[in-house]
């Protein structure tokens, strides 16, 4: 299903007056139950296009349409409702569980004192269940390791119960297992719950592996498709290969010589 669209979208921000053009004239859609990876070089807009697709900050101009309504037209609370966001920064927090945490995801539902009924208590323990930490719900999220910690915001967000979730840099500071861990949840989550899952990333090898559908951005334009069709139209290989990197578009591996 076609649940985000982006038409004619235009990504950037106003300095000093002047409206600065990030990325111009993106189309593309985000398909429900598949992972989709964001690809690119550092400072091409991955954070300028996912603050736009959140709402963080506004669009240029063009569109961009959840479930077929154009993003402008949900209030605060119907977005809280549509779409769950994940950050690359590690949350500051002292003098809180883990159950506790993931509990903040039922906010968009519980009203102005935030209590808890027994409905929110068991989306909360299905969300840690699903992300597999249900050893980690009584721990202080302080004392977690960072892959123990991204777990338990993606749980956040499960407990969100939004039909889309985008993360940003959801690997940074993990170590490679935990990297490859993080990415094979995510692609199950996507798949078992249907839900609509885009993420920022500079692991490009594990996004041809575990993504199903890719967006490059390059200065010339958003390149989409799955990793073969990507590879096969030699638009990896001109973002990937350097002196000393070569990639086969074959079996979609990246490799570095001496």
């Amino acid at each position: 299903m076609d649940t985000v669209i982006l038409h004619d979208l235009s990504i950037g921000y106003l300095s000093k007056g002047q409206q600065k053009v990030v990325a111009s004239h993106l189309n593309a859609v985000i398909h429900s139950g598949e992972l989709t990876c964001l690809l690119g070089a550092n400072g091409i807009g991955k954070s300028t296009l996912l603050r736009t697709l959140s709402a963080f900050q506004p669009k240029l101009s063009g569109n961009v349409t959840i479930h077929g309504r154009e993003i402008a037209d949900y209030s605060a609370k119907e977005l809280s409702r549509m779409v769950g966001v994940v950050l690359t920064e590690k949350p500051d927090v002292q003098h809180m569980t883990v159950t506790e945490l993931v509990a903040l995801g039922r906010s968009p539902y519980t009203g102005f004192w935030g209590a808890l009924n027994a409905e929110d208590n068991q989306v909360v323990r299905q969300s840690i269940s699903l992300v597999g930490i249900e050893p980690l719900a009584e721990r202080m999220v302080h004392t977690l390791s960072d892959g123990e910690r991204q777990k338990v915001m993606i749980a956040k967000a499960l407990a969100q119960q939004t039909p889309v979730i985008y993360l940003d840099e959801p690997t940074a500071f993990l170590d490679f297992p935990s990297k490859v861990e993080v990415m094979q949840l995510l692609h199950r989550l996507a798949v078992e719950q249907q839900k609509t899952i885009f993420l920022s990333t500079h692991d490009v090898d594990l996004s041809l592996q575990l993504g199903d559908s890719i967006w490059l951005m390059q200065p010339q334009g958003l390149s989409v498709g799955t990793p073969l069709e990507l590879a096969q139209r030699g638009i990896l290989s001109h973002f990937i290969e350097r002196d000393g990197i070569s990639f086969d578009k074959e079996n979609l591996t990246i490799h570095v010589r001496q």
